[in-house]
């Protein structure tokens, strides 16, 4: 009897023991480049927490980790899908903490690294459940989106609820009618429903966060996408063009030149337009990050500093 209890509490000590290396940021900000160092270091996978590189058609738009960086380091979750697999954050949870658990058995550490501020909350807490809603009231906020406008349901959801508005990404309709449909739905807020009891998790985040002087994040913004049309974006954008309604289309760098196909925008003005709203973009990721008083920041060009300090917390 008192050896099984001894056994129990090894098996206890040892979960406990596991840690997730975890990584966020604006983006543009150096995360890749930075979690490789790191998960050389250390030994370590890496797990993307980005939504959007999840899809295998989005080489270009999604900056995601290059052939030769994934040579370098294990990636997972880095063009494992197809834009049009039905994909949820719910299902990210399920499969990234799988994934932890089996990674686990080898090696107690692991690495998140991502912008997607729901996502990271989706692997470290857990994912908000939400009651079921009326199909109706999802469908009528279609209808007004259609005839009234992308303005007319964001003022709807700032009215609904303005806390959520100032974090949600407001350009995108999709995310805006969910959060609206629960609001109406329910009578109570979407933020309401975000503020839960968190998971029982088997490790412990290590939270590094990065940020540098807003004026070099934005021109680093800049330089992004001017590389990314000289990598082809513009011909990448134009063969999903056919499928521009599909959610997982739904982000910046794709609307912006599906409106120029559409003949709303010219090229310069759409380019224009990409990197403002990755900037904003950029806004709304430091502003759902900072909110979390356990996150340590520093700015990424201090590599040896923050490996420094991860080991102090892995001791």
């Amino acid at each position: 009897m008192f050896t099984f209890a001894v056994f129990n509490l090894n098996i206890q000590f040892h979960k406990m023991s596991n840690s997730l290396i975890t990584i966020i940021g604006p983006t543009a900000i150096g995360k890749t480049s930075l979690s490789i160092d790191i998960a050389n270091h250390f030994a370590c996978d890496i797990l993307s927490c980005d939504s959007r590189q999840f899809y295998k058609e989005l080489l270009i738009g999604t900056a995601p980790p290059s052939a030769e960086e994934q040579t370098q380091v294990k990636h997972h979750f880095i063009h494992d899908r197809s834009i049009f697999d039905d994909y949820t954050v719910g299902d990210y949870e399920n499969d990234a903490i799988a994934l932890l658990d089996s990674l686990y058995q080898d090696n107690d550490k692991a690495i998140l690294i991502g912008g997607s501020g729901l996502y990271v909350d989706a692997v470290l807490k857990g994912f908000d459940e939400f009651p079921e809603i009326d199909p109706k009231i999802r469908i009528h906020l279609q209808q007004e989106l259609e005839e009234k406008g992308l303005e007319f349901i964001q003022e709807k959801l700032i009215e609904l609820d303005i806390e959520y508005s100032k974090i949600v990404d407001i350009k995108n309709p999709q995310r805006v009618i969910r959060a609206l449909e629960v609001c109406i739905g329910t009578g109570k807020t979407f933020t309401e429903f975000r503020v839960r009891e968190v998971k029982e998790r088997n490790f412990s985040p290590i939270k590094i966060g990065l940020n540098i002087d807003r004026e070099k994040l934005y021109e680093r913004i800049n330089l992004r996408v001017d590389l990314m049309m000289d990598a082809g974006l513009l011909d990448e954008a134009e063969k999903m063009y056919p499928h521009k309604h599909i959610n997982s289309l739904q982000t910046v760098g794709y609307r912006e030149l599906f409106r120029y196909f559409d003949g709303e925008f010219t090229l310069d003005f759409a380019i224009s337009e990409i990197k403002k709203n990755t900037r904003r973009f950029a806004k709304r990721q430091l502003t759902w990050f900072r909110k979390d008083k356990e996150i340590k920041w520093f700015d990424p060009s201090n590599e040896n500093e923050i490996i420094e300090y991860i080991g102090s917390k892995l001791k």
